[in-house]
């Protein structure tokens, strides 16, 4: 790889790459292994009656750590195809989602 004036390879690996897509929402699954189920949210309006609708897309994004757990809101980014679903991968977790502790009865 051709390096420039300061040496950094790895930023212009990352310019090679292109754009990649990120996305915010929340986990909603992370019963398998290195992966989660997010939902995300997209509002727009109606093509005909103009009124804001929402739309949920579920995204299987790879979480190599398994840090994130169900109702995380996290960013995902798009990445190289890691499996038949899996398009994408966790970038980081932006909130915890709160914990509640079992009630002894």
């Amino acid at each position: 790889m051709p390096e420039d004036t300061k040496g950094n390879v790895a930023v212009e690996a990352a310019e090679d790459r292109g754009i990649r897509k990120e996305r915010l929402g929340k986990v909603i699954s992370n019963k398998m292994n290195k992966t989660i189920v997010v939902s995300v949210e997209r509002r727009f309006p109606h093509p005909k009656y103009k009124k804001v609708v929402k739309a949920f897309s579920k995204f299987y994004a790879h979480d190599e750590k398994g840090e994130a757990k169900i109702g995380d809101v996290v960013l995902i980014r798009e990445t190289r195809p890691l499996s038949k679903l899996k398009r994408w991968r966790l970038t980081q977790v932006l909130e915890k989602a709160p914990q509640i502790s079992p009630v002894n009865a």
